[in-house]
């Protein structure tokens, strides 16, 4: 056996036991990975600015808790505590709005009745109120096992921080990248990603905001909703619509007519239409302006979020972070290829 192939076997014997070594932590090590291409230029800044890559690290990854994970771990813990002490009058009061709705639909729907009257017919209110309560049970388990995900990504990201360049050199060794190539990688992949977090840590907090605000007049926890809020706002389309319809329902079920109708305009009008659709793009513009010089990669924003409904879609809350990385690394493969391609086609030229 020639040495190569030996070499080669062991390598990929190492790698095998390497993957069910590190098989748990996978998905909290590329998060983190990704995470740190994002930020990069804050380590930058700091690293300039502290004089120390340590002080650097521990400093960007205390933001990252504070700004990222401190309101998801707050969020989920205090839901988990609301959920748990749920009265049951509570949601037999929706149940009897639902069902009575369903039965007797409201005059001003008068006009649509024959259109909605079939599906109306078809909600099972018990099995959706079962539904509900399946998912508060589960939401506890799910909330310790993020938690302890969270932590474990901000550990990893500290590490992917303090030796974050000298792992991109020696992985550019050991590939045989030219200086050239990996330049181009990491400028396009640290570019969109930039971009990508934040507009999404931005936005969210703006929605966030909006949404808070208006529900703590109503004599709900402004903050612990606004969050919600802001994250539901990160699934397209219907992420806000999760969040202001039970409260709409709700309001309705306790005869608070007048709140109910002001939380839907409110998210409607305010969020959906002014925020989303007008500010959100000024906020994106902004940062990629920023962020952005003329010669970084500027990923189509229609390719952004396809991107992250995508991954949204296959891996649940992180695929808003893998979905445009994924997409991103894959176009500026491409983009090696191609400049492979005109270099051969440079020295030996086609006839």
């Amino acid at each position: 056996m020639k040495p190569q192939y030996f070499i080669a076997i062991l390598f990929a014997t190492a790698l095998y036991w390497m993957y069910l070594l590190y098989a748990p932590y996978l998905m909290a090590i590329t998060i983190a990975a990704l995470l740190a291409i994002s930020t990069s230029n804050i380590q930058n800044y700091l690293e300039k600015h502290l004089k120390s890559k340590l002080g650097a690290s521990f400093i960007s990854s205390l933001l990252l808790a504070v700004l990222f994970f401190a309101p998801l771990g707050y969020f989920l813990t205090t839901l988990t505590l609301q959920l748990n002490n749920l009265e049951a009058d509570t949601i037999k009061k929706v149940e009897e709005y639902l069902t009575n709705f369903v039965e007797n639909p409201p005059s001003y729907l008068v006009f649509i009745e024959p259109y909605i009257s079939d599906s109306l017919q078809d909600l099972d209110v018990n099995a959706l109120t079962a539904g509900a309560l399946k998912f508060a049970g589960k939401v506890g388990s799910f909330s310790a096992g993020f938690l302890k995900n969270a932590f474990l990504v901000i550990v990893f990201y500290f590490f992917a921080q303090y030796n974050g360049a000298t792992i991109v050199s020696f992985l550019k060794r050991v590939v045989q990248m030219s200086s050239e190539e990996g330049t181009l990688l990491a400028r396009e992949l640290s570019s969109v990603m930039s971009v990508v977090f934040y507009s999404i840590l931005t936005t969210a907090m703006f929605e966030g905001a909006l949404f808070g605000i208006a529900i703590s007049f109503i004599g709900y926890n402004g903050l612990l909703f606004g969050i919600m809020y802001g994250f539901a706002s990160l699934v397209p389309v219907v992420g806000g619509i999760m969040m202001w319809l039970p409260f709409m329902l709700y309001e309705f079920s306790i005869g608070n007519s007048f709140n109910a109708w002001f939380i839907a305009i409110y998210s409607i009008v305010m969020i959906s239409i002014i925020a989303d659709t007008f500010v959100k793009p000024i906020i994106i513009k902004e940062i990629n302006m920023k962020l952005l010089n003329e010669d970084d990669a500027k990923l189509n924003e229609l390719v952004i979020f396809f991107a992250i409904i995508a991954g949204l879609t296959t891996f649940g809350f992180w695929g808003m972070i893998l979905g445009p990385a994924i997409t991103a690394f894959f176009l500026t493969i491409l983009k090696l290829f191609e400049a492979r391609t005109a270099e051969c086609e440079k020295h030996y030229p086609i006839n």
